[in-house]
């Protein structure tokens, strides 16, 4: 079984004992869920008082009467991510073969040289039960037959850095051991084996198909894998999220994160749960906004509504995270994939390449390694990203808004997201550009193209550009 479940991106720990998922295509997976009872060593829908991710039975790790406040560590994680991660190009079906050929892809592909550094390993990488002497986890040998620690020596001898996956729960959602109780365990031993990027995921919810569980595709009932005693209602404590159970359960993991001599990047995937907008940038680096990604023009319009709505959170080592990029997954036209690249930089949100870097196309890659929107993205001087402004007087109102401006050690920046189903004119007068003012005179640079426009312009002019549909264009902006 196994065997034939690697196959079908199945993860073979889990098949041997009969348990398997749903792998949805890339287009349905947020549309489409499959519900199903929780896994073993899970809390069923009436929650459980006991948890099997340790060497055996344990009681339900208590919620504390308080809860440390260490901001997390500025040594790492002061610019938006640029790597990989494996769950969508193999699920729970990941070795460290697999994980190696992505790091070497890496150099081969011309990633690192543009900026890409992480490798990140999603769950299903561990045993499903905790060391019982010392409580650790452990990696599962078969599939990493040199450990985590063997393998991130071999990732950081090609010049990249690593992360791993793990879960604000007692279990992930694939059944294995979560962090819930272990925290200062856990980033004690994943500093040890150098570990430089933690992805803490957020078990379960069962609110609305845009809080599917982050590591798995089906949909767990009742909060599953977190006891009673951590989950929230509509009302925390005085009304600050910060205070609330969902938040503690990061805010213990990222302590434990602080006090290690090795700077983790700490990413809470808590799928835009608990207000975190208003209390991530306390507790780690970067957090996730929704559910998630597809690849789906109505999730990427969808999310970059969600996160303009939350702009102002953004900012050096304070990133909207976006989730997992889906160039090279689905049905994406070349368009839509240039708007999906191009919005997760301007708004600065972490860009993890989710699929089998092998089969990208050179088209793909011309995208995802674009020196231009790249360097706005990483941009050492200015940490805010492009926000949106109203390009004349009378602009039509559109969801997502098509007109964003933002400024780097370069200039000024406009981004352009046609949103409409047919090639359109776009345009907009210099002087509503914020940042540009009311005189003098400018050029324009094509981002894309790396070629200066033709022309000059006045603060009074209009620009205009036709857009192919789903297509968003780049300039820079500078005066004469």
């Amino acid at each position: 079984m196994a065997n034939a479940a690697a196959k079908d991106g199945q993860d073979p720990q889990l098949a041997s004992q009969g348990i398997t998922f749903a792998v949805l295509p890339f287009e349905n997976r947020i549309d489409q869920l499959l519900v199903t009872p929780c896994l073993p060593g899970s809390a069923s829908s009436s929650p459980s008082t006991t948890s099997t991710s340790g060497g055996g039975s344990t009681s339900v790790p208590s919620a504390p009467g308080g809860a440390p406040t260490t901001p997390p560590t500025t040594a790492t994680g002061k610019l938006p991510a640029l790597g990989w991660n494996s769950w969508n190009a193999y699920q729970g079906n990941i070795n460290e073969a697999k994980v190696l050929a992505a790091a070497n892809q890496f150099i081969s592909l011309g990633l690192k040289d543009a900026g890409y550094q992480y490798i990140n390993i999603d769950d299903c990488w561990a045993n499903m039960a905790r060391n019982s002497s010392s409580q650790r986890m452990v990696p599962d040998a078969t599939k990493f037959p040199n450990g985590i620690s063997g393998l991130a020596s071999q990732i950081h001898a090609l010049g990249l850095k690593i992360g791993i996956y793990s879960d604000a729960g007692t279990n992930t959602c694939a059944g294995y051991p979560g962090s819930l109780g272990y925290e200062s365990i856990d980033a004690s031993t994943f500093s040890e084996w150098g570990i430089d990027y933690l992805k803490y995921g957020e078990p379960n919810k069962s609110i609305s198909p845009r809080n599917i569980a982050d590591a798995c595709y089906f949909l767990f009932i009742d909060n599953c894998n977190v006891p009673s005693n951590w989950t929230d209602n509509y009302n925390p404590p005085g009304g600050d999220w910060y205070n609330s159970n969902s938040a503690i359960r990061y805010r213990q993991m990222g302590a434990a994160l602080a006090t290690q001599s090795r700077p983790i990047q700490f990413s809470l995937c808590i799928w835009g749960n608990a207000n975190v907008w208003d209390w991530g940038a306390r507790v780690g680096h970067s957090w996730r906004m929704s559910g998630d990604s597809s690849a789906t023009w109505s999730y990427i319009t969808s999310i970059i509504n969600t996160n303009v709505a939350h702009i102002s959170a953004v900012k050096y080592g304070a990133h909207n995270d976006m989730d997992m990029m889906e160039i090279g997954n689905g049905a994406l036209t070349v368009q839509e994939q240039r708007t999906h690249f191009a919005a997760w930089v301007f708004l600065k949100s972490p860009i993890l390449l989710g699929t089998d870097l092998s089969k990208l196309s050179s088209a793909q890659l011309d995208i995802i390694k674009n020196k231009e929107l790249l360097a706005f993205h990483q941009d050492a001087t200015v940490g805010t990203p492009a926000i949106p402004f109203t390009p004349y007087s009378g602009a039509p109102t559109t969801s997502p808004q098509e007109y964003f401006s933002g400024t780097s050690s370069k200039g000024t920046h406009v981004f352009i997201i046609n949103t409409s189903s047919s090639s359109a004119t776009k345009q907009f007068i210099f002087s509503n550009v914020p940042g540009l003012g009311t005189s003098g005179s400018f050029k324009v640079h094509d981002m894309w193209s790396g070629s200066d426009l033709s022309g000059t312009y006045t603060a009074s002019s209009s620009f205009s550009a036709s857009v192919a549909a789903h297509d968003t264009v780049a300039y820079l902006v500078t005066k004469v």
